[in-house]
């Protein structure tokens, strides 16, 4: 089958923008809702062609795309094609029983919502709105409305956060029994106001990173999850698999379109992103025209390095007949000896510690000279 079989589309709007954050989003701007939703649908369909005939995953992500006006969210779903998994990202205090009937019915069948963490203090210094008790009555509001499958995001190496709130913050969340958890490692980047405000706290905070990784596993694990990809955990249940399938699509190097405002494609030795301007992305769309993006063609030695680096997150192992020609093998045979690295006959996976250490360990069982690969 040919063809694209994940769809991202971008939904940049938010109530506020987050002192860490540095994805395409906007704050407000309700009267661009309808505009950017049509516009939306406008690039797909002049995309069409890029996409297999039956989608495996389609996934809005943001921003927050439940913060979208309800008729553009309504017009948004109704137009997209269908898939096996429908995600769509909110935050808590965006869900109302309205919103998650509406969710259902449109066919989405796997929500994620951002918790980011439950103690009130580090909510507040994370700038973002939503309580903990907000939280809870989102995952109640969407169980009633017939969600079976959702995802909840905290974060962990906020500054000023102890062993002690980390601890808590897993205990709320495994009593809401999420199908999915997602916990990254709060990643500031430089010229963000969270980086400019914080950036001392941030680096005393480091030593306590991987004893949060650690300690993260360790729970979710004991408690029947999955530790399938280096931020992520999936609620084993017999007879459903409940990893994010569009996420795995990403770590296995499948190709994927993204449409939106700065989203990012990558298909058939090509990556582009469309440029992150609201105003030259709904002109264009409007005069029925690509919107404006930057373009990279992906030699095959980046596309081997990517797949590799990308696989090795997982807990499944990675097929050597695919990657040894960006592999180093004095590296596999070091890490080998040192424990992190474990072979499987044809295929390697990186071990528990190795994982741990994550891109750490990847990158130096690449090989980076030259910018081709040897005929």
């Amino acid at each position: 089958m040919s063809g694209a079989r994940h769809l991202y589309v971008h939904v940049p709007f938010c109530s506020q923008r987050c002192d860490y954050c540095d994805f395409v989003s906007l704050a407000g701007q309700r009267d661009h809702h309808s505009r950017y939703a049509r516009a939306l649908l406008a690039e797909l369909e002049l995309e069409r062609d890029l996409l297999a005939p039956k989608l495996e995953t389609v996934y809005l992500g943001g921003g927050t795309p439940t913060f979208l006006e309800p008729e553009a969210l309504r017009t948004l779903l109704e137009g997209l094609p269908g898939a096996s998994e429908l995600t769509v990202e909110a935050n808590p205090e965006t869900v109302t029983p309205a919103l998650a009937a509406a969710l259902v019915e449109a066919g989405v069948n796997r929500v994620s919502l951002g918790a980011q963490s439950f103690q009130p203090r580090l909510l507040e210094l994370l700038g973002r709105h939503a309580g903990p008790d907000d939280v809870r009555r989102a995952i109640e509001t969407l169980r009633d409305a017939g969600s079976d499958n959702i995802s909840l995001d905290l974060l962990y190496g906020i500054p000023g956060q102890r062993r002690a709130d980390l601890d808590a913050d897993l205990d709320e969340a495994l009593a809401l029994a999420p199908e999915h958890l997602s916990c990254y490692e709060l990643e500031a980047k430089p010229g963000t106001r969270f980086a400019r405000a914080h950036g001392a706290e941030l680096a005393e905070q480091a030593d306590a990173l991987e004893d949060h990784l650690e300690r993260i596993i360790e729970r979710l694990t004991a408690s029947g999850y999955r530790w399938y990809e280096t931020a992520n955990f999936a609620r084993i249940e017999p007879g459903r698999d409940l990893r994010s399938v569009h996420n795995l699509g990403y770590w296995r190097a499948h190709d994927y379109l993204g449409i939106g405002m700065g989203a990012v494609s990558t298909l058939a030795g090509l990556r582009w992103k469309n440029v992150p301007s609201m105003v030259r992305y709904l002109e264009a769309l409007e005069r029925e025209e690509t919107p404006p993006r930057e373009i990279e063609a992906l030699d095959e030695a980046t596309k081997l390095r990517e797949r590799l680096m990308l696989g090795l997150r997982l807990d499944e192992p990675v097929a050597l007949a695919g990657v040894e020609a960006v592999l180093d093998r004095a590296g596999l045979v070091r890490f080998s000896e040192l424990g992190l690295v474990e072979s499987r006959g044809e295929s390697i996976t990186l071990s528990r510690r190795g994982r741990m250490l994550g891109g750490a360990v990847s990158a130096e069982l690449l090989l980076w000279s030259g910018d081709s690969l040897a005929a």
